[in-house]
């Protein structure tokens, strides 16, 4: 008995952290991944910022899923020498959360 409540507690306390997670809002779950130690909301810092990968890639609506892929597996050459590193450690569900905020985002002004 005592072992089927211990079961019961923690499938409740394993949804409710799931749960909390889904609240994130994007930017949110982009501060919590350390996305911003590298990437500007507007300009590079390490990387390029957000809005200028939303511009180079506007007119390209499916490719959402390539960048989420790039997000979780890294990649190397895209934006010159810099390497983006993997960040495994996001779901393949956070990471396409990811890669649609950052292709919303407004660009950058002139």
């Amino acid at each position: 008995m005592l072992r089927l409540r211990l079961a019961t507690v923690a499938l409740c306390l394993g949804g409710a952290a799931s749960a909390q997670a889904q609240a994130l809002t994007p930017e949110a779950l982009a501060r919590k991944n350390s996305c911003m130690a590298c990437h500007g909301l507007v300009h590079k810092q390490v990387g390029p910022g957000f809005a200028e990968v939303a511009r180079r890639y506007r007119n390209d609506a499916a490719l959402a899923p390539q960048l989420a892929a790039k997000i979780r597996n890294g990649s190397v050459g895209t934006w010159g020498r810099l390497i983006m590193p993997r960040q495994p450690q996001l779901s393949e569900d956070d990471a396409l959360v990811l890669a649609r905020w950052v292709l919303s985002q407004p660009p950058p002004p002139p």
